[in-house]
């Protein structure tokens, strides 16, 4: 059968958003840093948390498309089954993550898991309560932020998280200051509901949607330089300038959350009109199936990258130029093996695995 009524454009900015991944954590596990003579290398610290942002927008897009006929019909019992479904897949991913954060520390899948089941609650929500809802989670993360202390548990020299096993350590990481944590970043997958909702393989919709994106990030940024430079005049101390008004994920501050969305909406609209303007393109196929089988992609790129650099012994205090050089190299195998592989069979190993697990 044809995978014409897919939209290419979500699996391309999938297979982005996983190499932006890839080189993020590649740079972050060797400690690698742009210095002055690298400075078009440090241009991928823009990838920060910026990436991972768009993997979960996608997510709550995927889930949308997933669920639209049981929506629009107004079926209960066909939305009840999508929900049950959602949860069984958030377990998976649940239980996938807590087994993979003894590979990977920063692990996103058993966030992922939260993330998905509060979509199962929101399935059948009306466009307002989506959009409030985002922004409510969103918001209400600084007020968690004004009230307990961020850097609780956490040794940000070696990225260890302290009591990350004791049942308040695991509540405190999971929802307020791990790597991923469910405020704000549930908003994330919420925002993405709403925009699968969005037709945007309309053109002037999806030009919108860029320019939309592409303005607020543009605005944001440009209201946290002129935080940052009007307290440092006022003698604020750089560190604290640094903390509370940066666009970067740790914190995730709202100065971060609306950056994020909007160069996300701008990268996925992107994203999609290439799909639309090159659907039939031989090239860009390998890029389509690359971004199908995201799950098992993003397991690999530490337990087969990472881990491979770590049997050579390259793996720590590594140079900027050698942590992104390895992240592509990876990242064009993925694309080999996935061309490959989905050549073969319908979907990825995990992907199979999760489609198993979440089965009626």
């Amino acid at each position: 059968m044809s995978e014409k009524p897919r939209i290419q454009g979500y699996d391309i900015a999938r297979a982005l958003a996983v190499f932006g991944m890839v080189v993020v954590n590649f740079k972050t596990v060797m400690h690698a840093h742009a210095d002055g003579g690298a400075w078009w290398l440090g241009l991928f610290n823009l990838l920060d948390g910026r990436a991972s942002a768009i993997f979960v927008i996608l997510a709550g897009v995927g889930i949308t498309l997933m669920s639209n006929g049981a929506r629009l019909a107004g079926d209960a019992a066909l939305l009840r089954r999508e929900r049950i479904s959602l949860l069984k897949r958030a377990a998976f991913l649940f239980v996938t993550g807590l087994l993979y954060i003894a590979v990977w520390p920063a692990d996103i899948l058993h966030y992922y898991g939260v993330y998905i089941a509060l979509a199962a609650v929101l399935l059948g929500a009306s466009n307002r309560t989506l959009l409030w809802s985002a922004i409510g989670i969103a918001l209400a993360f600084p007020l968690l932020f004004l009230n307990l202390d961020y850097t609780s548990a956490w040794n940000w020299e070696t990225l260890a998280y302290a009591d990350l096993w004791t049942p308040a350590g695991f509540a405190r990481n999971l929802l307020f200051n791990g790597f991923h944590p469910v405020l704000p970043w549930a908003a994330f997958l919420v925002f993405g509901l709403l925009l699968g909702r969005l037709p945007l393989q309309q053109a002037g919709l999806r030009r919108k949607v860029f320019w939309g994106g592409l303005a607020t990030t543009v605005a944001l940024e440009t209201l946290a330089w002129a935080l940052r430079a009007e307290a440092q005049r006022r003698g604020f101390a750089p560190e604290l300038v640094a903390y509370l008004f940066s666009t970067t994920p740790m914190p995730p501050l709202p100065l971060y959350f609306f950056s994020a969305v909007g160069s996300s909406c701008a990268a996925i609209a992107l994203c999609v009109q290439a799909g639309e303007a090159w659907q039939d393109a031989p090239w860009l196929r390998p890029l389509v199936r690359t971004g199908q089988m995201a799950l098992t992609l993003y397991v690999a790129h530490v337990v087969v990258g990472m881990g491979l650099l770590e049997q050579l012994g390259l793996l720590n205090e590594q140079s900027l130029g050698f942590a992104v050089a390895s992240a592509l190299l990876f990242c064009l195998a993925s694309v080999l093996f996935a061309h490959l592989w989905r050549g073969r069979f319908k979907l990825g190993p995990l992907e199979w695995l999760m489609r198993k697990a979440s089965a009626s």
